[in-house]
Formats: structure tokens, C-alpha cells, sequence
């Protein structure tokens, strides 16, 4: 029953009683509904802690068996069963396909872009992965943009990228508390080279040592925020006429794409992505069905090769 309050009551309070007739709108979807409940779960397990709610609760809000019916490799040490227990209420949550920017969608962002700061904007997110608090945070240290960076101290070769976790002053952070080196391509050099040109003729951005700031707006020479770069994607999306709002997400899972359509492995993803486990990038792999078909028609097609005098 609350599980159906839940899902239907409405936003603000009420006192008329939540009655789902045929065709009732739904007020919160099942991921929210599972948010709320795990929270009251655990609420629940602390009041049966500390003595203000019976031990008979948990009962009700788990499954609890041992591990005799599970997998060897997962009952504990030496074999003895485990306990476990399952949630007993939850809703199901739909697989949702990671949506990506095409790449006739990124061409037409960056011929929309209206200075070189911009389309550096865009590249990097399409060409190299990067989320939106990693884009924000980069500093002009960070960027090796140079065949051989061991002069910098920097054993990784040919040109790359770091991306660090910092406390940044725009709030810009990544993600991965582990540092990475992503490698860069011919098309991010040369609009990181157009970019600096246009830098350096404001001389109130030569003193930040972060790689994106404001030069048109706000304080100039500051660094971009986190919501300014949404509104550039925004505004991009509208005036190149596109026909839906991209995020900068999608840009990202446009790399991710890109990545495995050429050929690469999950091990290389989840290490251009940043995630610490290549199972953190699974959501990111969505083919199109145009690399189903391709995979499809690179399976050889079987033969039976006749012996004797017939063959």
C-alpha cells in the first residue's frame, strides 16, 4: 500500500486519500519509489537496533535465507554458507539505452560554435570522453599536447591529456578520484592552438591557470562554471536547428561509441572513460543497427568441403 502511495499521491500534501483509478497518471516512476524505500529501510534497521521497532521488521522487509542454493565461488571462505537477504519490496526499473550525440549532430555544434574557445568545448567532450566537471577543472598544466612530454616530467607518450581530482573554486571536479591520461588527436591540437590564440588577446585571462574561462561574459578571465557549459550546449543545439536539446553527456557516450565501433576493448573504455571497472562502462556500449548488421555479416558464412572423387 505505500508503494502504491507512493506512486500516486501527489506532490504537495493532501488530505483526500490516493485512490489509482484506470488511466491515473503516475507521480513518481519506479526508480524514485526505490530511492524512497531504500531510505525507509534503512530507518527501519536502526529503530530495530536500537530496541524501538521489533526484530519481526526485518522479516517483513527482507528475504532472508543462507547460502547453501548459491554459487560455491560465492558462499565465504572455506565454503561455510552465508546468510543473505533479499529486498522483498522493489520496483522494477526499465533498461533505459544510453543515448549518444551522432556524429552529424557534433559537426553541426561545432559549425555552430561562434569562437575557438567553443569548439574546443565541443571536441573535447566528443573526441576524448570528458565528462562536464572534468571539462571545468582542466588546467593548462594538464595538457600535453606534445610529441615528447618527458621534458615535463611526464613519462606518458605522444600527446595527451591529464585529468585530475582537484577542490577547484568553480566547484569543477571529476569523478574518479583516480588521475588519467587520455590521448588526443590532430583535430583537438589544433583547436586547442586556435583557442590559445584567441586567449591571449584578452589579457585579463593570463593569469588563470585554468584552461577554460570566461572571455565574452561574466568576470572575464574566471573560470567557466558548471551550468555554463549546459547553456553552451544549449544554445548550440538551437541555433545549429537540431532538432532535440543535446546534453553534454551525449557527447561522451558519442566517444564511447566511436571507441568500440573502431575496434577497441572494454579494458581500453574504462580506461579512456575513467571507471575503475570495465563493468562500469557496459551502459555506455549501445550499438547502432548499422554495427549489429556489421558484426552479423562478418561471421563467414559456413562451407562443407566434400572429400573423394567428387569434391
Amino acid at each position: 500500500m505505500f508503494m502504491v502511495w507512493l506512486k500516486y499521491a501527489p506532490q504537495q500534501p493532501t488530505s483526500a486519500p490516493v485512490i489509482p483509478r484506470q488511466g491515473t497518471k503516475e507521480v513518481r516512476g519506479p526508480r524514485r519509489v526505490n530511492v524512497v524505500l531504500a531510505a525507509v529501510r534503512e530507518y527501519l534497521k536502526y529503530a530495530v537496533s536500537i530496541g524501538s521497532a521489533p526484530t519481526w521488521v526485518i522479516d517483513q522487509l527482507y528475504e532472508v535465507g543462507d547460502g547453501r542454493d548459491l554459487p560455491t565461488e560465492v558462499r565465504g571462505e572455506y565454503g561455510v554458507p552465508h546468510g543473505y537477504a533479499k529486498v522483498r519490496h522493489r520496483l522494477h526499473e526499465p533498461d533505459e539505452p544510453v543515448d549518444r550525440a551522432t556524429d552529424e549532430e557534433i559537426v553541426a555544434l561545432v559549425r555552430a560554435c561562434r569562437s575557438a574557445r567553443d569548439r574546443l568545448i565541443v571536441l573535447l567532450m566528443a573526441r576524448a570522453g570528458i565528462r562536464r566537471g572534468e571539462l571545468a577543472g582542466l588546467r593548462r598544466a594538464d595538457l600535453h599536447f606534445v610529441l615528447d612530454a618527458r621534458p615535463l616530467g611526464c613519462s606518458v607518450p605522444g600527446s595527451h591529456l591529464h585529468v585530475i581530482r582537484r577542490d577547484n573554486i568553480n566547484r569543477a571536479s571529476a569523478k574518479s578520484r583516480n588521475s588519467r591520461a587520455i590521448p588526443v588527436d590532430a583535430l583537438l591540437m589544433q583547436a586547442h592552438d586556435q583557442y590559445v590564440i584567441e586567449r591571449a588577446r584578452n589579457a585579463a585571462a593570463a593569469d588563470s591557470d585554468f584552461l577554460l574561462v570566461n572571455l565574452f561574459r561574466g568576470r572575464i578571465g574566471a573560470p567557466m562554471r558548471l551550468g555554463a557549459i549546459n547553456e553552451l550546449i544549449s544554445s548550440l543545439s538551437r541555433r545549429a536547428g537540431l532538432q532535440r536539446r543535446i546534453r553534454p553527456h551525449q557527447g561522451r557516450h558519442g566517444f564511447a561509441d566511436n571507441v568500440m565501433a573502431a575496434g577497441g576493448k572494454l579494458d581500453e573504455l574504462a580506461e579512456l572513460l575513467g571507471h575503475d571497472s570495465p563493468l562500469s562502462s557496459q551502459p555506455y556500449l549501445h550499438p547502432s543497427h548499422e554495427r549489429l548488421r556489421d558484426a552479423v555479416e562478418r561471421v563467414p558464412s559456413p562451407r562443407l568441403f566434400l572429400e573423394g572423387p567428387h569434391s
